[in-house]
Formats: C-alpha cells, sequence, structure tokens
C-alpha cells in the first residue's frame, strides 16, 4: 500500500512533469489514469495543484515590484479551478468505437479526459450555496467538512444538541467529525440522514433523494407514518420511491466513483448516453438534448471532466458521427442521416 509520503511525491512529479513544457496525449491519458486510481490520489493532486498554482501566482504578482515589498494582501488571490490552467481540449482523449452503427446496440464510447472546475460558493449568514457549474468544501466549526455539488443550497444549524443540514436542493457530501453528544442530520425534504462520525453524500431533486456511504454507517429516517428507518453501511447506495427506500450494495470502489464529481469528473460505467447527459445537463446554463431516439443505444464508460459538456460533445461527433446544432438555448443531439 502507497504511503501518504509517496502519493503526496507521485502528484509533485505529475505537476513538474505537466508544466515542464513537454506535456503529452499519452502523458494525460496516464495522469487520468492515474487519478483514477484512488480518491488519496485526487486528494493530493488536488492539494498540491493548489499550492503551486498560488507559487506562480506570487512570482506574477512580483514582477515589477520593489526588493523586499510586501507581497498583495491574500484577499487578491483567487483560488484556481482544479487542473483548468490549460484550455480546453480533447488533448489526452481516446475514442474507441466497438460496434460499427448505432443499430448494433452495443455501442461505446470510451474516454478518458481531464479534471476539474472553478469553484464558486455564496455565502449568507448560515446559508451555503454554489452557482451552476461550480463545487466547493466548506469545513465546519465542529470539525466537519462539507462539500457542495453544483447549484446546490444548504442551510446550516450547530448547536449544543444537535448539527442539523437542511438540504434545501442539489448534492452535498459530508465528512463528519464523531461527536456523540451531537447528532449530525440532514434534512432533505421528506427525509431525515442521520450520522454520528461517518462519510456520506446526500442529493436531492424536488421529492427524490439519494444517499451514497463511502465510510461508516448512517439512519435514512422517513416522515412519521411513512415507512420504517432503514441503516445504510459504507457502499451503500439509497434511492427513495414514494414513501419507500431502494438499497443498493455497492463496492467501496463504485461508491467513491459514484461521487468523483468531488474531483471536478464525471465517471460512467457502460452508462446509457441519455443519463449520461442528464448529468452533465447539471453543470451548464445550455443543456443538451438527445433529439433521435437512435442515440439511445450508445453507451458511455470513462471519465469524463463536467464542465466541458461541449468537448463531450466533439468526442461524440467525431467517433460516432453524431450530428450537433448549437442555438442560444440548448445543443440539439441527432444521429447521423437522421431526418432533420
Amino acid at each position: 500500500m502507497e504511503s501518504s509520503t509517496e502519493i503526496e511525491s507521485q502528484a509533485l512529479a505529475w505537476l513538474g512533469k505537466r508544466d515542464s513544457g513537454s506535456w503529452t496525449e499519452a502523458d494525460q491519458a496516464e495522469l487520468a489514469q492515474w487519478l483514477r486510481a484512488s480518491m488519496a490520489h485526487r486528494v493530493a493532486f488536488l492539494r498540491r495543484e493548489a499550492a503551486w498554482e498560488r507559487s506562480e501566482r506570487l512570482k506574477v504578482f512580483g514582477i515589477g515590484r520593489e526588493a523586499g515589498a510586501p507581497p498583495p494582501p491574500p484577499g487578491e488571490w483567487r483560488a484556481s479551478p482544479f487542473f483548468n490552467r490549460r484550455p480546453a481540449s480533447t488533448a489526452g482523449a481516446v475514442v474507441k468505437r466497438l460496434a460499427p452503427t448505432f443499430a448494433a446496440g452495443a455501442a461505446t464510447l470510451v474516454l478518458v479526459a481531464g479534471v476539474g472546475f472553478y469553484w464558486a460558493i455564496r455565502y449568507a449568514g448560515n446559508v451555503y450555496s454554489t452557482t451552476v457549474g461550480s463545487y466547493t468544501s466548506i469545513p465546519l466549526r465542529d470539525g466537519s467538512m462539507m462539500t457542495l455539488n453544483t447549484d446546490t443550497k444548504v442551510r446550516v444549524q450547530l448547536t449544543q444538541k444537535e448539527r442539523r443540514i437542511e438540504l434545501e436542493s442539489g448534492e452535498a457530501f459530508f465528512d463528519v467529525a464523531k461527536d456523540f453528544s451531537r447528532p449530525f442530520v440532514v434534512d432533505a425534504g421528506n427525509r431525515k440522514v442521520v450520522a454520528v462520525g461517518t462519510q456520506f453524500s446526500v442529493r436531492r431533486e424536488g421529492t427524490d433523494v439519494q444517499v451514497i456511504v463511502t465510510d461508516g454507517a448512517v439512519r435514512v429516517e422517513p416522515e412519521p407514518g411513512h415507512g420504517r428507518a432503514e441503516l445504510l453501511a459504507a457502499g451503500a447506495v439509497g434511492r427513495t420511491v414514494k414513501d419507500s427506500l431502494l438499497v443498493q450494495k455497492k463496492t467501496s470502489h463504485e461508491a467513491e466513483e459514484a461521487l468523483s464529481w468531488r474531483t471536478g469528473y464525471l465517471t460512467f460505467d457502460e452508462t446509457v448516453l441519455t443519463d449520461a447527459i442528464t448529468e452533465f445537463n447539471r453543470y451548464t446554463s445550455q443543456p443538451i438534448v438527445i433529439e433521435d431516439p437512435q442515440l439511445a443505444t450508445l453507451r458511455i464508460t470513462g471519465t469524463f471532466r463536467a464542465s466541458h459538456a461541449r468537448d463531450f460533445v466533439e468526442l461524440l461527433k467525431s467517433g460516432f458521427g453524431v450530428q450537433a446544432r448549437e442555438d442560444d438555448k440548448a445543443i440539439h443531439l441527432r444521429s447521423k442521416g437522421s431526418l432533420n
């Protein structure tokens, strides 16, 4: 097993190589594979990349300044987007056709792309929210960490008896500090998720709620008289269906991959194109629309940059001849040769 020191050294080596001026498509593919191998890899790279970017900014701010002059105040430094220094492109992407036509029913697009999208947050008292296409991590006073996905809004109330988060919309991941005297409660519509010290995510879309547990266990409670409470252990994925909670048991790796948005990725495994596009549309104000039923035969496997839907569309066009028409409201997809 790799030590934390080894992982940190590897992250630094990748950053040095990326900025050496000799970066290649093969290097991009290898980096993407290394990042996908472990959440520890992604966290180390994110931390080192942020420090790397900050040092580069200090050098730039130093140009033209007198020797010994103080640096600009921290408020003038803006945190960089994770791995977003270079212009968006399809460099390092691999498109592989596994079926000759859409009608074959087994066409698959395989892609490994870059990572990252901007961090942005709005804060007003105890209310935190992110904009469309952004995410951020927020340390709480009790030692817990809360990570908000795109277009998410939460209310935080920490008292002596309870730690309560109201998830009004969107998705959030919680790394909960242990405090047996104060339960950690997430309210999401008609469901309540209760934990003490664990790691889990909650996603809310209207009355639909999804819970993914990556460490420890949580208790999902319905409103009184609307079913029974369920205990979800690490690897469990729970989804509400009316008054019921459907639970799937996943591996720890599968649970982590389902939360790859925390590092700017969307990860798919034989995912129907319509479902993949639904995920992409959460991160853009210009949605992708499928206008041709033939495209339903496409299945997607790979890791994609959440904030670069246009790159994804370009790869669909080049790999499978998908036709795309863009207007002010949306990007419309049709298969090649279909009637307009």
